[in-house]
C-alpha cells in the first residue's frame, strides 16, 4: 500500500505563485511515476502534469505549460508541483496520485494511489 500526502495549498491573487508537495510513504518506489490532477467544482477531474520514475520525463497539460513544473526528489520520496502566474481558472482541489510503472501517463485510471487533495483559490 502506498500513501501519498499533499501540502501546500492555499489562497493566492492572480499572478501569483504556490508550490504543492506530495510526500510518499507505505510500499513506494522511486521507479513509480507520479502525477498532478486538479478537480474544479462541477467538473470531472482533470490532467495537469506528470513525472517519470527516474524525473527524466515530463508532460503537461496545455492550460498549464509554461507555469507550471513538475519535479521529484527520490530521496525524499516527495514530487513539487510549481505554480507561477496562477489564473483564477486554476482554482480547484489538486490530487497527487501514483501509478506502478515508470512511465508518464495522463489518464485519471492510470493511477492507482491518489492523496486527499490540497485546495487552491487563486482570486481576480
Amino acid at each position: 500500500q502506498v500513501q501519498l500526502v499533499e501540502s501546500g495549498g492555499g489562497l493566492v491573487q492572480d499572478g501569483g505563485s504556490l508550490r504543492l508537495s506530495c510526500a510518499a510513504s507505505g510500499r513506494t518506489s522511486s521507479s513509480y511515476a507520479r502525477g498532478w490532477f486538479r478537480q474544479a467544482p462541477g467538473k470531472e477531474r482533470e490532467f495537469v502534469a506528470a513525472i517519470s520514475g527516474s524525473g527524466g520525463s515530463t508532460t503537461y497539460a496545455d492550460s498549464v505549460k509554461g507555469r507550471f513544473t513538475i519535479s521529484r526528489d527520490n530521496v525524499k520520496k516527495t514530487v513539487a508541483l510549481q505554480m507561477n502566474s496562477l489564473k483564477p481558472e486554476d482554482t480547484a482541489v489538486y490530487y497527487c496520485a501514483g501509478r506502478s510503472g515508470p512511465w508518464v501517463k495522463v489518464a485519471p485510471k492510470e493511477y492507482e494511489y491518489w492523496g486527499q487533495g490540497t485546495q487552491v483559490t487563486v482570486s481576480s
